[in-house]
């Protein structure tokens, strides 16, 4: 086998996941703050953002995490907020593919597993979200709609969007 094809033989083990949903009380200390750590490297690091990211949210949610036996961080992760916690539907926020999984399909997977999860725990919610701005074709897939104007928070621009309880998964 050629050192490229090693190469990418490797990647692909590296990449083989394991998902995981659980309630906040169910991850390890090693666990959670492996996830933080994979927050604060996206959304603080690579996009520059100053904001509380323990915003008091986390016990109240379950938090999807893919996680590899190569990487410490989870490759990709979502939290989902139940119906009443942060807004009146369900929601899903904090998505990530951190930089070691990008480029292979993880974001849509991720928001697939997480709208799958959402449809188990509280059947019939819809799911408002607070998309970055540039990401609303990519919600848009999913069947997320614009439902307000675009608003800055933490310094990136975002909007309000929301996926009725009805809609099926398009991407």
């Amino acid at each position: 086998m050629s050192k490229r094809g090693s190469d990418q033989a490797a990647t692909a083990r590296d990449m083989e996941l394991t998902w995981q949903l659980s309630a906040f009380d169910s991850l390890s200390p090693r666990q959670l703050q492996n996830i933080y750590m994979a927050r604060q490297a996206v959304f603080a690091i690579e996009q520059g953002c100053a904001f509380m990211d323990a915003d008091g949210f986390d016990e109240r949610a379950h938090h999807l995490a893919a996680w590899s036996t190569s990487h410490r961080e989870p490759l990709a992760y979502a939290r989902l907020l139940e119906p009443g916690a942060k807004y009146v539907d369900a929601s899903i926020g904090r998505v990530l593919t951190t930089a070691p999984a990008r480029g292979r399909g993880f974001g849509r997977e991720t928001v697939a597993r997480a709208l799958a999860h959402v449809a188990e725990l509280w059947p019939g919610a819809a799911v408002r979200i607070s998309a970055q701005s540039r990401l609303e074709s990519f919600y848009a897939d999913f069947g997320f709609a614009a439902v307000g104007p675009r608003y800055l928070e933490d310094g990136i621009d975002h909007t309000e969007m929301l996926r009725p309880a009805e809609t099926r998964r398009r991407g």
